[in-house]
């Protein structure tokens, strides 16, 4: 019986290690966690494109460019007033709120910093704009079932940690 190896339709299952530009863990999860490999579009591509063909154990590495990734800093996801004008709630740093834009969508900021008077809120990804390196562990490949493969997305009871 031959190996499991990574490609289209297998259930992957993998724990990861997100570094910045300057190699500092900024995300890690060794809870391990599931996508649809070559079907559900939930990795990155470059990300998946590594990982067709390896096995159970494999650990690769892959660097992404901002626009490969998170995008780019959008500066009309950011925000600025006075702390005055502000509701006490939202007057704390990592404290988010929702906004509803023009068209009626919703963004999410964050509050970024408090300084001079003034409240900063940020839309962006925390990641935008930046180089990061993922490096991920393969821990489980498995077929999809058809009902997996039919939802185009991981249904797996005995592992909630899937990838939305």
């Amino acid at each position: 019986m031959t190996e499991a190896t990574v490609k289209n339709q297998k259930v992957v299952t993998f724990t990861y290690i997100i570094l910045d530009e300057n190699r500092s863990v900024q995300e890690q999860s060794d809870l391990p966690m599931s996508y649809l490999h070559g079907v559900d579009g939930k990795m990155f591509e470059r990300v998946e494109a590594e990982m067709e063909g390896k096995k159970v154990g494999d650990v690769i590495e892959v660097t992404l460019e901002p626009e490969e990734a998170f995008g780019e800093r959008d500066p009309s996801l950011t925000y600025s007033d006075a702390v005055e004008n502000v509701p006490d709630e939202f007057q704390q740093i990592g404290v988010e709120a929702t906004f509803q834009n023009d068209t009626g969508d919703e963004v999410t900021m964050v509050v970024t910093r408090i300084e001079n008077g003034q409240v900063y809120l940020d839309g962006n990804h925390p990641y935008a704009g930046r180089r990061m390196t993922f490096q991920i562990t393969i821990k489980g490949i498995r077929d999809a079932t058809r009902a997996e493969v039919g939802a185009g997305e991981v249904i797996d009871s005995d592992n909630p940690t899937v990838i939305h």
